[in-house]
C-alpha cells in the first residue's frame, strides 16, 4: 500500500526517532545531533534499574511489590511496572530508564494491536522486561508492530475517529492521525529522558573515578 502523503512527514520522523533512540541504547554509534557519530556502549542493566534519586518508580520482581507510592505492579509475567490507580500521585514520582522504557514498549505493542490487530491487548496481558537486553528487544518489536500497523493505514483512515482502539488514552475519541502525532512525541519525548539519564549515569561514574 502506498503511505498517503499527509503521513509520510510522520512516519519519517517516527522512523528517525526510533533510530535514535535504539543506537543511543545499544550503540556501538549515537547520532550526536551534528551528523558525526559518537561511540557509546549498549546500556547495562546497572543504567536500565539506576534510581537517581529516593522514591523513583521503576520496574520490580512481582514477588517483591511495588515501590514507595505505587499500588500495583503494571502488567504480566515475573517483572511489573510500578502503577497507581487514579488519581496518580503528586508531585509524579521520578521514573527510571527501566520504567520509561516498559512504558514506550508497552504502548507502541498495544496501540498496534488496537489498529491493526486483535483489539484485544491491555497491559494485563503486555510482560516487561526485567534487564536491558530484553527490554531494548521489546522496544523494537513494538515500535515495528507499530510501524507496520501505520503502513496498513489507508488516508480516509487518518480522519477516522476511533481507528485505534487503544483502551488507556483518548484514541476512541481521536481521528487517528492524531494519535499517530501523539505516538511520535511520546517516542521523542521519553527517548531524550533514556537518553539523558544514560549521559547522567555515566557522568555520576567518571565523577567517582568508575
Amino acid at each position: 500500500m502506498t503511505v498517503p502523503p499527509r503521513l509520510l512527514p510522520l512516519l519519517e520522523q517516527f522512523d528517525f526517532a526510533r533510530e535514535r533512540l535504539a543506537g543511543r541504547m545499544a550503540g556501538p554509534v549515537m547520532d550526536s545531533g551534528d551528523g558525526t557519530d559518537t561511540p557509546v556502549g549498549p546500556m547495562t542493566d546497572a543504567e536500565y534499574f539506576w534510581e537517581p534519586v529516593p522514591g523513583c518508580w521503576s520496574v520490580r520482581r512481582r514477588g517483591d511489590g511495588p515501590g514507595p507510592r505505587a499500588t500495583s505492579l503494571a502488567g504480566a509475567g515475573d517483572w511489573g511496572r510500578d502503577t497507581a490507580a487514579y488519581p496518580h500521585p503528586w508531585p509524579p514520582p521520578f521514573t527510571t530508564i527501566a520504567w520509561r522504557l516498559s512504558h514506550l514498549s508497552e504502548m507502541l505493542t498495544l496501540r498496534a494491536d488496537h489498529t491493526a490487530g486483535d483489539h484485544r491487548l491491555t497491559r494485563d496481558d503486555y510482560r516487561t522486561g526485567g534487564d536491558a537486553a530484553t527490554a531494548m528487544a521489546a522496544f523494537d518489536t513494538g515500535a515495528e508492530a507499530w510501524r507496520k500497523a501505520l503502513l496498513g493505514a489507508a488516508d480516509g483512515a487518518l480522519d477516522t475517529v476511533g481507528y485505534c482502539t487503544y483502551p488507556h488514552g483518548s484514541d476512541p475519541e481521536e481521528p487517528f492521525i492524531d494519535i499517530v502525532w501523539w505516538v511520535n512525541q511520546e517516542l521523542l519525548h521519553h527517548g531524550a529522558e533514556i537518553g539523558l539519564l544514560r549521559d547522567l549515569y555515566h557522568a555520576r561514574a567518571r565523577a567517582d573515578g568508575r
